[in-house]
C-alpha cells in the first residue's frame, strides 16, 4: 500500500499537466527531421514524458519547499508541497527513473547529441539545486526554464545533424519559453520575496516583467510568421498569448497574485496551441 501511495505522490509531483510540453517537442522534432518510430523515438518520447519531468519538478519541489509552503497556489496541478520526510524518496525516484533512459539515449547519439543531452539534463538540475540555483539568477532563470522545454526538441534535432531549416522554429520556441517563464514568475512575486527567492519578476517588478513577456510573445509570433505562409495559423495562436497577458500590463507587485487567472488560461491555451501545431504539420500530408 505504501508503494502505491508513494507512486501516486511521485505522479503528481512530476506535473502530468506539463508532460506533453516536453515529450511533444522531442517526438515531433525527431519525426520531422528524418526519424522513424524506432526504439530511440519510443524511449526518447517516454523519457521526456515522465522521468524528465519528475527530475525537473521533483528537484524543484525539494529545494523550493520553504517558499512553496508559503505559496497559496501550490498543492495541486501547479506544484505539490510534500513533507520533508518524502524528499529522499523524490530524489531517489528521479535518479532511478532517469538513469536507464539517459544511458540509452547517450549511447544512441553521436558526440554532438550527447553534449546536447548533457546540457539539457544539467539545466534541469541546475535550475533548482542548492549551490547552483539558476532559478534565482534573473534572466538566466527564464533562459534556463525555456531550455527545459526547448531542450527535448534540440536533442531530437541533434540526433539528425541540427537541420538548418529548423532553427527559426527553435528560436521562436525559445523566446516563447522565456516569455512564459517571466509571465509565470509574476504571480509568485509576493511568496518569492517572503521566501527570500530572487527571480526575473522580483528583480524587474511586476509591471516591467509583464511588458517583457508581452513583447517577447509578439517577437516569437513574428519569428514563426517569417518561416512562411504555411505557419500563419501557428503565428496567430502565438498572438493569443499576447491577448492573455494584455489585461495585466498595469499589474503591480501587490496585485501580482491576480495573474494566476491568466496563468490557468495559459495552461489550457498550450493544449490548443499544440492542436493547431499538429494540424499545421499533418494537413500538408493529406492535401
Amino acid at each position: 500500500m505504501k508503494f502505491f501511495v508513494a507512486l501516486k505522490k511521485l505522479f503528481w509531483i512530476s506535473r502530468p499537466i506539463s508532460w506533453p510540453n516536453t515529450a511533444y517537442p522531442f517526438a515531433v522534432g525527431y519525426l520531422l527531421t528524418g526519424g522513424n518510430i524506432d526504439l530511440t523515438f519510443i524511449l526518447g518520447t517516454l523519457y521526456f514524458l515522465g522521468p524528465y519531468n519528475l527530475l525537473m519538478y521533483g528537484i524543484n519541489d525539494v529545494f523550493d519547499y520553504e517558499s512553496d509552503i508559503k505559496n497559496p497556489r501550490k498543492g495541486g496541478v501547479e506544484g505539490m508541497r510534500e513533507e520533508r520526510a518524502f524528499h529522499p524518496t523524490v530524489v531517489k525516484a528521479a535518479i532511478l527513473t532517469n538513469a536507464p533512459f539517459l544511458l540509452y539515449l547517450l549511447i544512441a547519439g553521436d558526440w554532438a547529441a550527447r553534449l546536447t543531452l548533457v546540457i539539457v539534463a544539467f539545466s534541469v538540475v541546475a535550475y533548482s539545486l542548492k549551490g547552483l540555483r539558476f532559478k534565482e539568477k534573473p534572466i538566466l532563470d527564464s533562459a534556463t526554464s525555456s531550455l527545459h522545454f526547448v531542450g527535448p526538441l534540440l536533442f531530437a534535432l541533434s540526433l539528425h545533424g541540427f537541420p538548418v531549416y529548423a532553427w527559426g522554429f527553435v528560436i521562436a520556441f525559445f523566446i516563447w519559453g522565456m516569455a512564459s517563464h517571466a509571465f509565470g514568475a509574476v504571480q509568485d512575486i509576493v511568496p518569492d520575496k517572503k521566501g527570500g527567492i530572487a527571480s526575473i519578476a522580483t528583480f524587474f517588478g511586476a509591471r516591467p516583467t509583464i511588458l517583457i513577456a508581452y513583447t517577447m510573445y509578439y517577437i516569437a509570433a513574428i519569428t514563426v510568421l517569417l518561416q512562411g505562409d504555411a505557419y500563419i495559423a501557428v503565428a496567430v495562436v502565438g498572438v493569443l498569448y499576447c491577448f492573455n497577458v494584455y489585461p495585466y500590463l498595469k499589474v503591480t507587485d501587490k496585485t501580482s497574485a491576480n495573474v494566476n487567472k491568466a496563468w490557468k488560461r495559459f495552461l489550457k491555451l498550450n493544449y490548443f496551441a499544440g492542436f493547431v501545431i499538429t494540424m499545421t504539420i499533418l494537413i500538408p500530408f493529406y492535401i
